[in-house]
């Protein structure tokens, strides 16, 4: 096949580009680098600052688009995935759809789907924006008032969704969090892929033995920190180190380059990653890969959608109970004699659900079935 990407997410769409060629097929991403990341790309659609850079930035879009015709399968990040205003990201969309034989869009990230389903009161027990029927520390943020309060609730934005849903020929979840919200919506038009992660590039660390001390690890993110519940982990770990100071110790970077970050994550036991998610996002399941025990996200939802139900190394811990965190890395200090085997049990788990072969499998799969209907 030939496969075109069109935006990125976290190296999500590069890492399965590169599956994807490896399993013998062209694969092309054109897109921004997943901003700050700078992730790798084919075709450079970044987009500088002020408006100047807006306006190279049409034009690189303009110059890009006869190298994106005559795709079989061209894959968008979401319902916006260039740096452009919705009417023009729809009147890219409608193009690459008169260019190219199948439009299938990544169900990822904030968009106005997902956004009212954490809003409904029904779809999720919570969520970014919302923990059981009351606004999440996030949404009651001055951050949150200027992002987001307003954006996914205008009319313009409705429309735009609409004209997306409407004329994909499919759409692939990399989260069941998306998953849930987007099948009411698209049926059998929706299948779960889940987030790439190229295993045989990460070396395991994996614990041989029970440590003397237990290594938490926690990256912080200025911009995120409320949004994802670090701030929430971090506090408890600190209590627990508090509590137990000559069993467990806790690494606390913050912006750090990726290099170093990963040096330092390297020789730690657990990474603390995220409180409101249902499942493991890309930086719990790179930590997995490692060797590392992720607390995060994984409710039995997510392993049902999986069809896992053996093999559940991920310490969920949950928003809606208070002290959850707490009791959680508690348990690892007190037990810290299983940490090898969730070390072994994490990288397991990634090879089997989320190695960029298998989640390039199920794209093609889920490929091949649009294309004989068409």
């Amino acid at each position: 096949m030939k496969i075109l990407f069109v935006g990125d997410a976290s190296n999500m769409h590069n890492c399965l580009a590169q599956a994807m060629r490896e399993l013998g097929h062209t694969a092309i991403v054109a897109s921004n680098g997943s901003h700050w990341m700078d992730t790798g790309r084919d075709i450079n659609l970044e987009r500088g600052p002020g408006k100047m850079g807006a306006l190279r930035y049409v034009l690189d879009v303009l110059r890009a688009l006869p190298k994106m015709r005559g795709f079989d399968v061209v894959e968008t990040c979401g319902s916006i995935f260039l740096d452009l205003k919705p009417s023009k990201v729809r009147r890219v969309f409608d193009w690459l759809k008169q260019h190219n034989r199948l439009m299938v869009m990544s169900a990822l990230g904030t968009d106005y789907v997902y956004y009212h389903a954490c809003h409904d009161g029904n779809t999720y027990r919570y969520s970014d924006f919302m923990v059981g029927d009351r606004p999440s520390p996030y949404a009651l943020s001055n951050e949150y008032q200027a992002k987001h309060e307003d954006n996914w609730k205008l009319p313009l934005m409705r429309k735009h969704s609409e004209h997306i849903l409407n004329n994909i020929d499919g759409a692939v979840s990399c989260l069941w969090e998306y998953h849930e919200c987007y099948k009411r919506l698209l049926g059998n038009r929706l299948a779960y892929g889940g987030i790439p992660i190229d295993t045989k590039s990460i070396s395991p660390h994996i614990l041989d033995k029970e440590p003397e001390k237990v290594k938490f690890f926690i990256g912080i993110q200025r911009d995120r920190n409320i949004l994802k519940g670090t701030d929430q982990l971090l506090e408890a770990a600190q209590r627990i180190v508090d509590r137990y100071p000559n069993q467990c110790e806790l690494e606390v970077v913050e912006n750090v380059p990726y290099e170093e970050y990963v040096q330092l994550l390297s020789q730690s036991h657990v990474l603390l990653d995220q409180l409101y998610s249902y499942t493991p996002a890309t930086n719990a399941l790179l930590a997995m890969a490692r060797g590392l025990v992720a607390v995060s996200g994984a409710e039995p939802e997510y392993y049902d959608l999986i069809g896992e139900h053996d093999n559940q190394p991920i310490i969920n811990v949950s928003p809606l109970i208070e002290g959850d965190i707490d009791a959680k890395l508690e348990w690892l200090v007190q037990n810290k004699q299983l940490l090898p085997d969730l070390s072994r049990h994490s990288r397991e788990f990634v090879e089997k659900h989320n190695d960029s072969h298998v989640v390039a499998q199920r794209h093609l799969k889920f490929y091949n079935k649009l294309l004989t209907k068409k």
